[in-house]
């Protein structure tokens, strides 16, 4: 992935800021003495992107060798200091991963942000597969505190195929607060929740817009886009200047895609190549075939990719509802790479489930009827701008009682005309049902659960603690749109 602009490239006509990044000279951050052979270092930063011929200061997390994030090798564990040198307190969320619940990187009173110039520890066994980290902290994520988490298997070190990692990012020069401010309509900040009961109002805002098909030939409209960004980022850069990456001619790549975007969802089109996905969020599923798949917010597709020749080949991302994209390039070593078009000749349609249906776990949870069932409704409007999860609106909520043990369902009805990424912390659940018709879905983190739609999810009660609940929406979320799944006993 592109980090860090070249002496050449920085722009000397000043820094635009993305996000209200205060800058830190190295020399102010205390030291941390240098980790031993067995431990990782994680550092939480500033760096300059070049977004369109504009330089912009944005966060970054930088592992070794001074690349984004962290890979692991098959057997290694989750030993990594994290070291804040971004000047502001900071907390990093291992997405996906199953830490016990102290390390997993949400600000609990009992787990605080780490203050600027400070470092942390942690130590755990991780599972294998495609995730990333993001900051938990304020809404530090929209600008860019993120990066891939990479945990290799040994039949990856085995396999004769070159590994991609395509991270997606949705990305503006206004400061998250003044984006969320646009949304509430408030001066700045963020407006007070409301007090009312559960609400069912249909978001009609000022995003672009879909249509969804409620039965007996009626069409409603659907929101798809809270904000209007100015660019969308794939590894760090846009299509006026795509990264591009060279293979083999005729080889095989593993496509590690992750959707690292705050609000944009995307449909990831392969073009001339057909990709077979084989896992979706880190976890196995049956192998799917595809050209065109939909991509959630937060959500990890690996996909298998066999290049048919030496030719050149855009792997590209297209916003739903929008002609905006962004991408990559496959090219075979040699092979020229055409300039891509800045948009789509069409807007994308909103995405789906119609990848959700196909998919199936490699491994599913053992057959078991739930001990506690969990019904979640998901609510809220564009006016006043404020979603809500059983009418209630974080931080002031009802934690979901689980124990341990439990075999737990947790059915999620979105009462609303806006797509929900709801992500749970610490657990692997399957999608058992959608609309209540059962299947046997892929084992996941984080699912989409579209306009006045249901999905239903199961997973065993095996990770005690404290666990955060919410739409990864970032502005839903910060809004009110999340909760807590606590387990007894947890002080």
């Amino acid at each position: 992935m592109a980090t860090f602009l070249t002496r050449r490239q920085v722009l000397a006509s000043g820094i635009v800021m993305a996000g209200t990044i205060p800058l830190l000279p190295t020399a102010q951050a205390a030291a941390v003495p240098e980790s031993s052979a067995a431990k990782l270092r994680l550092t939480a930063d500033t760096r300059t992107l070049d977004v369109n011929g504009k330089p912009a200061r944005v966060f970054g997390l930088i592992g070794p060798n001074r690349k984004p994030g962290i890979t692991l090798s098959p057997g290694e564990r989750f030993h990594v200091d994290l070291v804040n040198r971004a000047s502001t307190s900071t907390i990093i969320h291992w997405h996906g991963q199953l830490p016990p619940w102290t390390q997993d990187g949400f600000p609990w009173p009992q787990t605080p942000p780490i203050p600027a110039g400070d470092a942390h520890s942690y130590d755990y066994a991780p599972i294998t597969g495609t995730f990333y980290m993001h900051s938990h902290q304020g809404m530090q994520e929209q600008s860019l505190m993120t990066a891939p988490l990479i945990v290799h298997s040994a039949e990856d070190m085995h396999a004769d195929r070159q590994e991609v990692v395509l991270m997606l990012h949705d990305f503006s020069f206004h400061t998250p607060d003044e984006l969320l401010a646009g949304l509430t309509k408030s001066n700045g900040g963020q407006s007070a929740m409301p007090k009312s009961s559960m609400d069912n109002n249909m978001n009609m805002g000022s995003g672009s817009m879909g249509t969804m098909n409620m039965g007996s030939g009626m069409a409603m409209a659907m929101d798809l886009n809270d904000i209007d960004y100015e660019a969308f980022l794939a590894n760090d850069r846009t299509l006026a200047d795509p990264e591009v990456i060279r293979t083999e001619p005729g080889g095989r790549v593993r496509l590690r895609l992750i959707n690292a975007a705050s609000a944009t969802q995307f449909w990831i089109d392969f073009g001339a190549l057909t990709g077979t996905v084989i896992a979706a969020d880190g976890h196995p599923v049956r192998p799917v075939r595809g050209t065109r798949l939909p991509l959630a917010i937060a959500q990890r597709l690996d996909v298998l990719i066999d290049l048919p020749g030496k030719g050149s080949y855009p792997i590209l991302a297209q916003v739903e509802g929008k002609r905006a994209h962004t991408g990559i390039v496959l090219a075979a070593s040699g092979a020229p790479v055409s300039r891509l078009a800045a948009a789509a000749d069409k807007n994308a349609p909103p995405v789906d489930l119609t990848l959700e249906r196909r998919l199936q776990a490699v491994t599913p949870l053992a057959p078991r009827a739930p001990d506690v069932t969990h019904r979640v409704i998901l609510a809220g409007a564009m006016a006043p701008y404020a979603w809500s999860l059983n009418g209630e609106y974080w931080p002031n909520v009802t934690p979901l009682m689980i124990a341990p043990g439990q075999r737990v369902a947790i059915e999620m009805l979105n009462h609303t005309m806006m797509p929900h990424p709801m992500h749970l912390h610490g657990h692997a659940f399957q999608v058992v049902a959608i609309d209540r018709g059962p299947l046997a879905g892929a084992v996941r983190d984080t699912v989409l659960v579209p306009p006045m739609s249901s999905i239903t999810i199961a997973f065993d009660a095996d990770n005690p603690g404290r666990w955060a609940f919410h739409c990864h929406n970032l502005y839903h979320m910060m809004t009110g749109m999340m909760t807590e799944v606590r387990y007894p006993g947890i002080v």
